[in-house]
């Protein structure tokens, strides 16, 4: 009997059981797929050669010194800088919307000031205080550069309007008044050199990891270990009572051909009547290799049905109704914590699910020193 449970060899599951296992602990994984890396899988495609990202693209950007660190014991990370595309109403700009995007867009050719100053002109300042996606975006950016760049690819991603999206989506102004095209401002950015991965694979090389492939963990086996961390679906967990979470899925429409097929490793398609959201050519996503040949992906945003993959928690008024009352149910359980993106039903970058995982470690060897239980969240799913 091992001493430790971990469900899910994602990241999260990862480098808990790594972290688990150095602080002397045995550590039994259970992985549901028949590979690790959960959605960072990465695999070389034997038509081309070329290493895809098979759930989509995934590019490491950080600011937290000690994830960086972290990831780079265990892989080399090759320099990587995105730079997306966008093709609205039948032309080419450059995204993030920078200063470059809004001179093309408007034929114009602003300074810094000037453009800053024009397109706050734009903003409609009778939105005070934006409730919904779509005031946000009206409210900072105005009508024309709305409807271009975020109208059409959030319905299609999404699936609704972004009149019903929380305006906390939009975060900030999306806008650079220069020609920084970097799509990520974080210190760090990177790509393994081997893949997600070859990267994973080595953190769950530890003589005291055993790690199951094509192996679902049954809950009423909670008891064989002194604490099971846990980063399936959380409703999954309480076998649906309060019903199913809502996700979005993607499809994936493989294209392959012969050189260069875009120019650039993201494209997105920002008009709603194309109905793929982006497509991604992945040997632009390993620059220092050579390949003669392209593998592209169209990428298709659905609802997620109940045999898909989920890839992004919708987290809308009637899916936090239902979290709560799976974080109620799930506080109330004991020996098992959950973790991750499908543990805490949030949306969760790669660095923070790493960041995250480190913490949930710290803060279970705490609680042992101390002799006091574990939480069944070190990260509240609520906040």
């Amino acid at each position: 009997m091992a001493n430790l449970g971990v469900v899910g060899a994602g990241f999260s599951g990862a480098v808990i059981a790594r972290q688990l296992a150095e602080a002397g602990y045995a550590v039994e994984v259970f992985e549901r797929r028949g590979h690790v890396a959960g959605n960072c899988h990465t695999w070389r495609d034997p038509e081309t050669g070329i290493l895809a990202h098979v759930y989509g693209p995934h590019i490491f950007h950080t600011d937290n010194a000690r994830v960086w660190r972290y990831v780079n014991q265990y892989t080399r990370f090759e320099p990587y800088t995105n730079r997306v595309k966008a093709v609205a109403g039948g032309r080419v700009f450059s995204l993030p919307i920078n200063l470059l995007t809004i001179n093309q867009f408007f034929g114009k050719t602003f300074n810094p000031q000037e453009a800053a100053a024009f397109v706050a002109g734009l903003g409609d300042a009778g939105i005070v205080d934006p409730q919904s996606f779509e005031e946000q975006a009206l409210r900072f950016i105005g009508r024309e550069l709305y409807t271009a760049f975020f109208e059409g690819y959030t319905i299609k991603q999404w699936g609704v309007s972004p009149a019903e999206l929380p305006a906390s989506i939009l975060k900030r102004l999306p806008v650079r008044f220069n020609y920084d095209d970097n799509y990520f401002a974080h210190s760090y950015q990177g790509m393994p050199h081997a893949g997600y991965t070859a990267l994973v694979e080595r953190l769950l090389d530890h003589p005291a990891i055993v790690l199951h492939l094509d192996a679902a963990f049954e809950r009423e086996a909670c008891g064989d270990y002194l604490h099971v961390f846990y980063s399936g679906p959380i409703d999954a967990w309480f076998g649906y009572t309060e019903g199913r979470l809502g996700y979005r899925t993607l499809d994936f429409e493989p294209i392959r051909g012969e050189g260069d097929f875009q120019g650039c490793a993201v494209l997105n398609y920002c008009d709603r009547d194309i109905p793929y959201t982006r497509i991604s050519e992945h040997k632009h996503f390993a620059p220092w290799e050579r390949h003669d040949k392209t593998l592209c992906f169209k990428e298709f945003s659905r609802y997620c049905e109940p045999s898909d993959i989920p890839y992004y928690p919708i987290r809308l008024v009637r899916e936090k109704a239902q979290l709560s009352r799976y974080v109620e149910m799930a506080r109330a359980e004991r020996g098992v914590t959950f973790v991750g993106r499908l543990g805490t039903y949030r949306y969760l970058d790669m660095d923070v699910t790493i960041r995250e995982a480190l913490e949930t470690v710290d803060l279970f060897l705490a609680a042992r020193h101390l002799g006091v239980a574990m939480p069944a969240f070190a990260h509240d799913p609520l906040a």
